[in-house]
């Protein structure tokens, strides 16, 4: 789902363990310089309203758009909600100023085939697949494909064709969860979930309305 606006100015047996001599930081949720800065603006204001920034990037081309991923901590943010974050964003950003150009702002839910950004996101979707990038070569390679298998401490774990291996958190360049007719059956059962509550607390609004007009 997604709200657009113009505007002008996330195991069982032995593992393998990878060292990596110097630093790597993790840019899951802002890539570049302007995109931290962006996300230092507006992560209070979406924390503020009840949401978690999921990924924030400030793209080139003829009129920048400026590209924000939310959700509710549980999951299951709503068109509506996007358009709320989209409309406080925007009053942040006109005080702050911190684009000069014209800009398109976007505010979206992460999706079914989302982008891993925080460390709970790899826990969350334990049991899924998931593609993994890392800023360096580790033993070789940058790319690792298999199924989630939760969190040790700092290290993600995933289940590839060689066995379990944990990679560092700080490690990761990029990661998303892989589109299967699994993770489509599980977002729906979630989504049906969360419908059913809403549902259920508007049932109970009702009654109370209607016990007071007796």
């Amino acid at each position: 789902m997604r709200w657009e606006q113009r505007s002008t100015g996330n195991c069982n047996g032995p593992r393998a363990r990878f060292f990596v001599f110097g630093k790597m930081t993790n840019n899951l949720i802002a890539k570049a310089a302007m995109d931290v800065r962006l996300a230092a603006i507006i992560t209070p204001v979406i924390e503020d309203m009840g949401f978690e920034l999921v990924r924030v990037r400030l793209m080139g081309g003829e009129t920048k758009t400026l590209q924000i991923m939310a959700d509710k901590p549980q999951g299951g943010i709503e068109v509506d909600d996007c358009g709320d974050i989209s409309t406080a964003v925007s009053a942040i950003l006109d005080v702050e100023d911190p684009i000069t150009d014209p800009y398109h702002l976007e505010v979206s839910s992460p999706g079914i085939d989302r982008p891993l950004t925080r460390l709970k996101d790899f826990e969350m979707f334990e049991g899924y697949e998931a593609k993994l990038e890392t800023s360096e070569m580790i033993d070789g390679r940058r790319r690792f494909k298999g199924v989630l298998a939760g969190v040790e401490g700092t290290e993600v774990l995933i289940n590839v064709t060689e066995g379990t291996i944990g990679l560092e958190f700080d490690w990761l360049s990029d990661a998303k969860l892989v589109l299967t007719d699994e993770l489509i059956q599980e977002m729906l059962r979630q989504r049906k979930a969360t419908q059913n509550l809403n549902q259920e607390n508007f049932d109970e609004i009702e009654t109370e309305e209607g016990s007071e007009e007796e």
